[in-house]
């Protein structure tokens, strides 16, 4: 059986875009943290890794990032999955009964006008499902606090859904990368991704962007990051349409490799939809 490594523990947001992915039978890897993701996989622990890179309100995650540059595996997919946050609670429980509502702090600010809507105190935790499990693990529905998680978490947990798809965007949208040790077969519709570095000199991101321009290789996302060994140094992180085999594509990444510092190349990987928002 597939086995895949999450960060979170069952029910959380990761596991739910696993299953979009791979199908209800795969087997879920709980790790505790995005590190432990790579070393599970590296090792041989687990065959994928959902890695959770941006997110449509929120932004990029940082750190899923900074892992790509460390470690060498390579970006087998992409997953889209539609954020749709649920409000919690224990059978029997009434909206009218609660006061506060528990969850990372994320999804809290996620859905900070139906809490301030409906008078609820928010209490941020370390993530959604474990504050599920957490709430059904107290049994205690005269509590008066709910929690903010997912279907799948109302599903493993035998809590009852109070309010459906609270959160304050339709658009919330989350990108994952599936990760493996090997790259994937190339499909109809591609993406690629890479991180590089630029000569500290004028005009040096414009040249190494132009070679993609000039090509008309159309990029997805540019973005920068600090890198942590070399104060007010950065990595650029960028996606395009293609992938680095077809002509246009490796011809522009030759070009960006004679004009820049450094060049990873994460992968090339089949392009995902993003779901339409009811």
């Amino acid at each position: 059986m597939t086995s895949v490594a999450f960060q979170g523990v069952a029910g959380a947001y990761s596991e739910q875009a696993i299953r979009q992915f791979f199908g209800p039978e795969v087997e879920s890897l709980p790790c505790r943290t995005l590190a432990q993701i790579f070393f599970a996989v590296e090792a041989g622990d687990a065959d994928y890794g959902m890695l959770p890179v941006e997110n449509a309100v929120a932004g990029s995650v940082s750190q899923s990032y900074e892992l790509l540059m460390e470690h060498d595996l390579r970006v087998h997919a992409e997953v889209i999955l539609r954020v749709q946050h649920m409000l919690l609670a224990p059978p029997g429980t009434k909206l009218s009964d609660l006061t506060h509502v528990r969850s990372h702090s994320q999804a809290l600010a996620q859905c900070q006008r139906y809490l301030s809507r409906h008078g609820l105190e928010p209490e941020p935790a370390f993530d959604t499902a474990g504050s599920a499990r957490d709430l059904a693990a107290s049994a205690d529905a005269k509590s008066g606090t709910a929690v903010i998680a997912s279907e799948l978490a109302a599903e493993l947990y035998g809590l009852e859904i109070l309010d459906p798809a609270i959160e304050d965007y339709a658009f919330n949208y989350t990108r994952f990368f599936v990760l493996a040790l090997s790259s994937p077969p190339r499909a109809q519709r591609n993406k690629t991704s890479l991180l590089f570095t630029t000569p500290h000199e004028p005009g040096a991101l414009y040249e190494c962007l132009g070679e993609f321009a000039r090509r008309r290789v159309n990029l997805t996302k540019i973005e920068s990051r600090p890198r942590l060994n070399q104060p007010w140094q950065y990595i650029f992180y960028l996606d395009f349409e293609g992938h680095a085999q077809d002509p246009e594509c490796e011809a522009a990444i030759m070009g960006l490799l004679r004009r820049s510092s450094f060049v990873k190349l994460l992968g090339s990987y089949p392009a995902a939809t993003t779901p339409i928002a009811e």
